[in-house]
């Protein structure tokens, strides 16, 4: 049996990098899945990827720090499917700047994508996974939440936040069944970062990271999986690390 057989789940940032990774995934593993994103055309190509290999998707576009956004999308996936089982809260942006750099618009919007969309995201799943008899909350946050970095303010800040609020979900819901877990990606090949030069990354990696490589969203999609999976039954309250050691300690 396939790890997430008859499971329904849904996942933001769903369009690129690990978002899209984590919806080409699950379906292998038995789930159906509701691919969320703000552009329609990228979260509907990831859902003909799915169908086209036999799996059952459903697109859906939203900003995830509307209420209301948040809502439609977890009642459509709901409507489309009977029910969620899964949650991964990974829509994201990183801006940068130290806190007189960045102005108070950019902090606001880095906070609402980043933090605010895992507490809404959470927010109206909880009661679907509880008529379900319990599930799992997946978010991303970072190993910046972990340890800051210089021109990362409202980054850090946002993704710190996301991990003391998954240890908070995991408490509040235990006693529904419910495990909430968070992610720490380091350095991810994502479009995220595509802005990022070659030479740039490739240095800072050599520095900062034993590992040699850089961490794919397949990497990424993997632990997810295995978190969101009955394998994973009694881990909650966690944050899960993948940065080719990089929170061991600088190397340079």
């Amino acid at each position: 049996m396939r790890r997430l057989d008859g499971k329904i789940a849904l996942i933001t940032g769903g369009g690129s990098g690990i978002g899209r990774a984590s919806c080409l995934a699950f379906p292998r593993a038995g789930a159906a899945v509701a691919v969320v994103g703000r552009n329609l055309a990228r979260v509907e190509q990831v859902a003909q990827a799915i169908r086209a290999a036999g799996g059952q998707a459903l697109a859906l576009s939203g900003d995830m720090s509307r209420s209301e956004d948040v809502q439609a999308c977890i009642q459509a996936t709901v409507q489309q499917f009977g029910g969620l089982d899964i949650l991964f809260n990974n829509a994201g942006v990183s801006p940068s700047g130290s806190v007189t750099a960045i102005s108070e618009a950019e902090w606001d919007a880095c906070l609402a994508i980043n933090l605010r969309s895992v507490f809404l995201g959470a927010k109206y799943a909880v009661p679907e996974l509880q008529r379900r008899g319990g599930g799992v909350i997946l978010n991303t946050a970072g190993t910046f939440g972990l340890r800051a970095a210089p021109a990362k303010a409202a980054y850090a800040a946002a993704k710190a936040g996301v991990i003391n609020l998954t240890r908070a979900i995991a408490l509040d819901y235990a006693h529904d069944n419910i495990r909430c877990n968070a992610i720490c990606p380091g350095y991810v090949n994502t479009p995220l970062n595509e802005g990022v030069p070659l030479a740039e990354r490739d240095a800072f990696l050599a520095c900062t990271q034993p590992l040699r490589g850089v961490i794919g969203p397949d990497e990424v999609a993997e632990l997810a999986l295995y978190l969101a999976s009955d394998a994973a039954r009694m881990i909650t309250g966690q944050c899960f690390v993948i940065d080719g050691g990089q929170q061991a300690g600088m190397i340079g």
